[in-house]
């Protein structure tokens, strides 16, 4: 669970719903954007962020992107094959734990699965794995990193790939074809977004740059959003395939197809 030492509010709140669900965690503190340090710092490709963005990056943004990196790499030091991954301003709904051990159950069907959402993802259902949840393959956008889960295979790839910053955190963890992930969504999700908590992500007045000048992030997305649709239909398809019985890793076709 991600959380800043000056957070003490937001720790409560979070602590209090992992209590009632008899859920074990962990607490990592959080890269505050007030204190990043010189290599931290340089973490950023601020040139590339805003010709794929539109926009000016965020201390803030950038704190929270290194804050999940450094949960990666505590799972690689330690023994666990699978993180369970909160910010602390997820809601925890009442079905999460069922759903966590429906998808420990399937772990050869995933390598990450996203627990929250801001948009749809446009899901394409395949697997159920809790009572009124299904494992899906997303052919849209949908981002968010509130709540997900990912295994030690996801968090390598993540290690490797993830820097410098080019764009926020979720706008690119989904990116399964980028990584050679299994990238998936619980549908309907498990977790949400406390909407009473104001965001720590805080940026200056008028990031976004006028609409002329932002030709280069249209361009960059729509490419994004077709390579999404080509890794969503291959998926879909292996998926589809493979059904109830062994098959090849769709992670590994669609890395395979995108080369």
């Amino acid at each position: 669970m991600i959380n800043l030492d000056r957070a003490t509010d937001r720790l409560a709140r979070i602590r209090a719903q992992l209590d009632a669900l008899a859920l074990p965690w962990t607490r990592l503190a959080a890269v505050d954007a007030r204190a990043l340090t010189a290599a931290q710092a340089a973490s950023l490709d601020e040139a590339a962020y805003r010709r794929k963005h539109g926009m000016t990056p965020s201390l803030g943004e950038l704190g929270c992107y290194l804050s999940h990196i450094e949960v990666m790499r505590a799972l690689l030091a330690g023994p666990h094959e699978f993180a369970l991954v909160l910010e602390d301003d997820v809601l925890l709904h009442a079905g999460l734990p069922t759903v966590l051990a429906g998808l420990v159950a399937h772990a050869d069907r995933w390598d990450v699965v996203k627990l929250s959402a801001v948009h749809s993802g446009t899901p394409v259902p395949y697997l159920d794995v809790a009572p009124g949840h299904r494992l899906a393959v997303m052919m849209s956008r949908c981002t968010g990193s509130s709540a997900y889960l990912m295994n030690r295979r996801a968090a390598e790839a993540y290690v490797r790939g993830l820097l410098p910053m080019s764009l926020p955190y979720d706008h690119v963890f989904d990116q399964g074809w980028r990584f050679g992930l299994k990238v998936r969504l619980v549908t309907p999700t498990p977790c949400g977004h406390d909407e009473v908590i104001e965001s720590t992500i805080v940026g200056g007045p008028n990031r976004k740059f006028p609409k002329w000048q932002r030709w280069g992030a249209y361009a960059y997305r729509l490419g994004n959003e077709l390579r999404r649709v080509r890794y969503g239909l291959t998926h879909a398809l292996a998926e589809k395939l493979r059904g109830g019985g062994s098959g090849q890793r769709a992670g590994d076709l669609g890395a395979q197809r995108g080369r």
